[in-house]
């Protein structure tokens, strides 16, 4: 599996690095999210090319699938005071100054006078939070209403925002950045740029051809969906459902129908051993959790479902 996904994105995509272990990733790990191991860094979608005009950013706002409203950034902050902080960033290995809005003020915001967009305590619950490129984050509670996160939309420093990642992407039109020394593992907060829709939604609902259907609980296909959700589908798409930044994990073929499976395990765990890439190592992954990733891919080599897939001739 390879995780094209943003710079340390791919980090946070243990899926990433499946997928890396299973094919080749032609974007940057992502830095931040749910594939299979883990996929971390956002990937860059458009490394070189120009992002939008502060004045033309938009963020969209869908629930379960439907479009509930757009915001430009300027009506966005009409409602919303801007905060100038100055944080340590991950991906730019420094800290950096931005000007950014409460994340939990943002949705309150987008999904104001939206049906079904809060759990009992009127807060929004499962978002997913997705990039121009494809990129997609899932933030589950509590970590969707964790305070501290803040969407950046100016970069203080260097007009134009400073290229991040890799592949030097521009960060615009929106880049999600958390403010406290406890947030800045990439792993367990991640950080999509180029956002450009929040969707209030099931995983579940919205990628139902993911889930490992009739498996045990408790079972490793079960413990290892959960990382894929978490960690790999970030990047990576099982039967055509996730990420767009790495290569789909099942259809037409299933990675372990191509590859060994000792094959995809060393290739999540130290991609370079095998060749030069972007897929990031990941030591952090224990043996267990590589078990279950393997587990949760071989229960899906029976679950195929390819809606771009040519139908057969008879």
């Amino acid at each position: 599996m390879t995780a094209h996904a943003r710079g340390h994105r791919a980090r946070r995509a243990l899926v990433a690095a499946l997928g890396c272990a299973l094919a080749a990733c032609s974007k940057d790990p992502p830095a931040p999210s749910s594939s299979a191991p883990s996929s971390s860094a956002p990937s860059s979608s458009a490394p070189s090319s120009s992002a939008p005009s502060s004045a033309d950013a938009k963020l969209a706002f869908v629930v379960e699938g439907r479009p509930a409203r757009e915001l430009t950034l300027a009506e966005l902050r009409r409602e919303i005071p801007t905060e100038t902080l100055t944080v340590f960033d991950p991906y730019y290995k420094k800290p950096k100054t931005f000007r950014a809005l409460r994340f939990a003020e943002v949705l309150r915001v987008g999904f104001e006078g939206a049906k079904g967009t809060a759990d009992a305590g009127g807060a929004p619950s499962e978002l997913l939070l997705r990039a121009k490129d494809g990129y997609t984050v899932p933030l589950r509670p509590p970590l969707s209403t964790e305070p501290g996160a803040y969407l950046a939309y100016e970069d203080v420093e260097v007009p134009g925002w400073e290229p991040i990642g890799p592949q030097r992407a521009n960060p615009a039109p929106f880049y999600l950045v958390w403010r406290e020394p406890g947030q800045q593992n990439l792993e367990t907060h991640p950080r999509p740029w180029q956002l450009a829709t929040i969707e209030r939604a099931s995983f579940e609902r919205t990628f139902p051809h993911t889930v490992p259907t009739g498996a045990p609980p408790g079972s490793l296909a079960v413990v290892g969906f959960g990382l894929f959700r978490d960690r790999c589908v970030r990047c990576h798409a099982i039967n055509r459902e996730g990420g767009r930044v790495g290569p789909e994990l099942n259809v037409p073929k299933n990675v372990l129908e191509y590859r060994t499976v000792a094959e995809v395990k060393t290739y999540i765990r130290d991609p370079l051993s095998l060749r030069y890439g972007n897929m990031p190592p990941h030591p952090d992954l224990r043996e267990a959790d590589l078990d279950a990733l393997v587990g949760y891919l071989e229960v899906m080599k029976a679950r195929k479902f390819d809606p771009d897939g040519q139908p057969k001739k008879p």
